[in-house]
């Protein structure tokens, strides 16, 4: 479909950053959208709350300063477990925050709060079951989440769940799962979708908050090095294998998690290695990752990358 007015003429590339829990910081939400590409966070990376109305002040000064900049966005968590749902959500309606990503639940008190003031809701989908959901929920647009995203990932391959999305849904399609080239984005559009997700491809660069041997891991690593498993958070998630090793798992027989593992929106609290924090998550198009450039440097590159692709 043609894209929404919101984005027209402010984009470099049909890409939109993903929220990254604990990396996507304002410094890089900045660098994406002063790049082109429309950058987003989890509103649960600032903490305590006061901090997000410091970092929302901050972004949208530093972005309305610039006209070419790209919008940016927050990612709620929609499940009863977020227990600052309520005060995110009136932060993100006193900053009018352009487009807003729901996950982990029922997205429709977020359209109705989100489109009185005009702006548009994605929403988190890893089956046709959840995307029916949204849609009848009123949202704008649907993240496809496909095998192979990093985070929590779902099973179904791009080629399947965007063709049959597709068919019940004319709204936004964002696809999400290991891409990192702007062959890969191209490869999105060509498909179907509006617009390519990339959230690991970001974790390498100097903007994103993560540790360098973080980074670093992601440059030196391939797809086999990663493992998805639900065993740490009680969803199906993608690990880079080698922060399991370094933590004192072995990532190939991790067998069943003792607690049975439960949904952890924020990393948890327990003691030990944290989902996140200390057991890295990657896509598995880490291998097509050489590098950590700035922001700027990496769409220029993707940008070069994608308009040389021919269809």
């Amino acid at each position: 479909m043609p894209l929404p007015e919101l984005f027209r003429n402010r984009i470099a590339l049909p890409v939109i950053g993903a929220p990254m829990f604990l990396v996507s910081h304002p410094e890089l939400v900045i660098a994406q959208c002063k790049a082109g590409i429309p950058g987003a966070f989890p509103t649960l990376n600032a903490r305590p709350l006061e901090v997000l109305d410091e970092w929302l002040a901050r972004i949208t000064e530093a972005l309305s300063a610039d006209p070419k900049a790209a919008p940016f966005g927050v990612n709620l968590i929609m499940h009863k477990s977020n227990t600052r749902l309520a005060e995110d959500t009136e932060l993100t309606i006193k900053y009018k925050v352009p487009f807003v990503i729901t996950s982990v639940g029922n997205p429709s008190p977020m359209v109705e709060h989100v489109h009185s003031y005009g702006g548009l809701v994605f929403h988190d989908v890893t089956t046709i079951k959840h995307a029916q959901k949204a849609i009848d929920a009123g949202v704008d647009g649907l993240i496809l989440v496909c095998t192979g995203a990093g985070g929590h990932a779902g099973f179904l391959s791009p080629f399947a769940f965007l063709h049959e999305v597709r068919k019940i849904f004319d709204g936004t399609i964002i696809l999400a799962g290991a891409m990192s080239t702007g062959r890969h984005i191209k490869a999105a559009i060509v498909m179907g979708a509006d617009f390519a997700y990339l959230g690991t491809r970001f974790i390498a660069t100097t903007e994103a908050h993560a540790v360098d041997e973080y980074k670093n891991m992601i440059v030196s690593s391939a797809a086999a090095d990663t493992v998805h498993t639900p065993y740490f958070s009680g969803v199906p998630a993608n690990y880079l294998k080698p922060s399991l090793v370094a933590a004192g798992y072995d990532p190939d027989n991790l067998g069943i998690n003792p607690d049975g593992g439960s949904l952890s929106i924020d990393g948890g609290e327990k003691s030990g290695p944290r989902p996140w924090k200390d057991l890295w998550s990657a896509g598995q198009g880490i291998g097509a990752i050489e590098d950590v450039p700035s922001v700027a440097e990496l769409v220029a590159n993707l940008k070069k990358d994608y308009d040389a692709t021919k269809v």
